[in-house]
């Protein structure tokens, strides 16, 4: 293949976005004959969830907040793609002429406990701080923990780990992914168990977006991973479904293994009571029709009303009684 052009790439300002970008620009160049590392212009660009980041995402607009501005440089020309964590992408699209051209092969999905302690989660003492900006991840923690405080914490991951160094808090949540990414895995205290801390929908996954006319699906495609791409379409497809986004209690997690397909539903109440708890298996090629079955079977159970309560939460920090 050959190709000449510039290709101009949006990313989020942070130390992560930098990193994702890098590993998925060198598998691109490690298997793109033509395409060489001074083929990429990198354009860093401010988002509104970056900019305001000691406010809750839920407060100041919910979804979409870590893309919209990418989304605007793509649709203006300003930049050819944006490169985004597909957990920060809103299972509706918000522009009918921009698609995932390229889905990163999935890093690992699961949650991780960070300590300053060395305690893992079960052994953290009662009335210990444990913070994340996650409505699902505080809810997974009540739903286990009641006797722990919980407190907002917002940033990124280099910030966090140091708000937890400075003692404001006693353990923190983070994906693990990203620490993966960053080189920071060495810090996590404790993976934690899907049994228990079941990933947001795409957690771990990253997507190139264009516009759907662009010439450069061709040129992506080439590490395209299938098995992430159908994971994850099954993941946001049940949350199109349902109408729910990253700021719900909802976790929803599928994964592929000897050509068979599962996915996963937990939804909570915002006091940590579990509202719904589904896995259903199927061939992978049924990966659409399996996740429609399961929205059915959660509006359902719960409904669209309730489901719709769970956008709102007015107090976030917690503290037990």
């Amino acid at each position: 293949m050959s190709y000449f052009k510039k290709i101009s790439v949006g990313i989020r300002d942070s130390k992560l976005s930098r990193a994702q970008t890098e590993i998925l620009l060198n598998d691109l160049i490690s298997v793109a004959g033509d395409i060489r590392k001074e083929t990429f212009d990198i354009k860093t660009i401010k988002t509104k969830g970056d900019i305001h980041n000691s406010k809750r995402l839920d407060q100041i607009g919910g979804k979409g907040l870590f893309i919209k501005e990418i989304e605007q440089y793509i649709i203006n020309e300003m930049v050819d793609v944006g490169i985004h964590s597909m957990k920060d992408v809103p299972a509706v699209d918000s522009y009918d002429n921009l698609e995932i051209i390229c889905w990163l092969k999935r890093e690992d999905p699961r949650e991780a406990l960070i300590s300053n302690s060395g305690h893992k989660f079960f052994d953290l003492p009662t009335g210990s701080v444990i913070g994340t900006s996650s409505i699902r991840r505080r809810a997974q923690i009540l739903h286990l923990r009641k006797d722990l405080k919980i407190k907002l914490l917002r940033g990124n991951v280099d910030t966090r780990i140091n708000k937890l160094k400075e003692n404001n808090y006693d353990a923190i949540i983070l994906s693990l992914a990203g620490l993966k990414r960053i080189g920071l895995a060495d810090r996590v205290t404790e993976v934690l168990d899907e049994k228990h801390f079941l990933p947001a929908a795409s957690q771990g996954t990253v997507g190139v977006q264009s516009k759907c006319d662009s010439n450069l699906r061709d040129v992506f495609r080439l590490i395209n991973n299938k098995e992430t791409e159908i994971e994850s379409l099954t993941e946001r497809r049940v949350l199109k479904n349902i109408n729910a986004n990253c700021n719900s209690p909802i976790c929803v997690y599928a994964k592929i293994r000897d050509n068979k397909i599962s996915v996963k539903c937990d939804i909570f109440d915002h006091d940590g009571s579990k509202l719904f708890s589904k896995k259903i298996d199927e061939e992978k090629e049924n990966y659409l029709t399996m996740a429609n079955t399961l929205s059915k079977n959660i509006l359902y159970e719960i409904g669209q009303d309730k489901i719709n309560e769970l956008d709102e939460l007015n107090d976030f920090d917690y503290t037990p009684s």
